[in-house]
């Protein structure tokens, strides 16, 4: 991969306000995490959040600096300001942040975004944005506290009975489709009734289903490989990083503990 052309492609999205062109230098089942705002976002729920963001912000990003880059990954900093603060010299809006990619082929596997706090100013101004879109994206849904808890209890339905959390190509838009409610007021029922991210909302289920089959021995199926492939996982490492996120420990410890307790 030439770097600097796939870094330019990347802020030329940014900057026409592109959220498919932006989302589509992750791979289909890559993963961009925000640390600042502690949120893991799926390729098409990415999509939805830059859509959202997209259409009630307009910024222009920069490359500051060289790319950094090695055989699997790449790194850079960039600059964020609003559009209409260009050439007029106003620096209390402007953002400072670092990006690290993964890349597979010609995308990326994960993009992993810090940005620091604003040059001059005590609050952080992307994370601000983020909350302020939510906001106003909930403001207009029109949907209620009844609608919210009926959504809630035919997502429960769907994940528990269904096990819909198995499909390995789950995404937001498919949920939403089988819940028979629209992405935008999914997205709310999973972030405000429930307090995360779809991704982190999906792989809980995921998890906690791959406790029970990790406390079984039953041949071939028990390698730690083919349960994560089981509950849905399309890698080994995914799996294993949202493993040890929600129990805090990797799966082969956790087994080992469990068959410890049982004999």
């Amino acid at each position: 991969m030439h770097a600097t052309k796939f870094v330019e492609s990347y802020f030329d999205a940014w900057n026409h306000s592109d959220p498919e062109g932006v989302a589509d230098h992750l791979t289909p089942d890559g993963v961009y995490t925000d640390i600042p705002e502690h949120v893991q976002r799926s390729h098409d729920e990415w999509i939805t959040t830059l859509s959202d963001i997209f259409s009630n912000y307009q910024h222009r990003y920069e490359l500051v600096g060289d790319i950094q880059q090695s055989k699997d990954t790449i790194a850079f900093q960039y600059l964020m300001y609003p559009s209409d603060k260009i050439g007029n010299g106003e620096d209390q809006d402007i953002h400072r942040g670092a990006e690290f990619m993964t890349i597979n082929g010609d995308a990326a596997m994960t993009i992993t975004d810090y940005y620091d706090v604003p040059m001059a100013q005590p609050s952080n101004f992307a994370r601000m944005a983020s909350r302020e879109a939510q906001n106003h994206k909930y403001a207009k849904s029109g949907l209620n506290g009844e609608q919210l808890s009926d959504y809630k209890l035919r997502l429960e339905r769907i994940m528990r009975s269904k096990q819909a959390y198995l499909q390995p190509d789950l995404t937001l838009p498919k949920l939403a489709e089988a819940v028979d409610c629209s992405i935008n007021h999914l997205s709310q029922v999973i972030n405000a009734g429930f307090g995360m991210s779809f991704f982190d909302y999906l792989n809980q289920y995921r998890i906690e289903h791959a406790r029970e089959l990790l406390t079984k021995l039953d041949g071939q199926n028990s390698a730690i490989l083919n349960i994560a492939f089981t509950v849905g996982f399309n890698s080994n490492s995914a799996f294993y990083a949202a493993f040890k996120k929600c129990v805090g420990q990797t799966p082969a410890l956790y087994r080992r503990a469990q068959m410890q307790q049982s004999s």
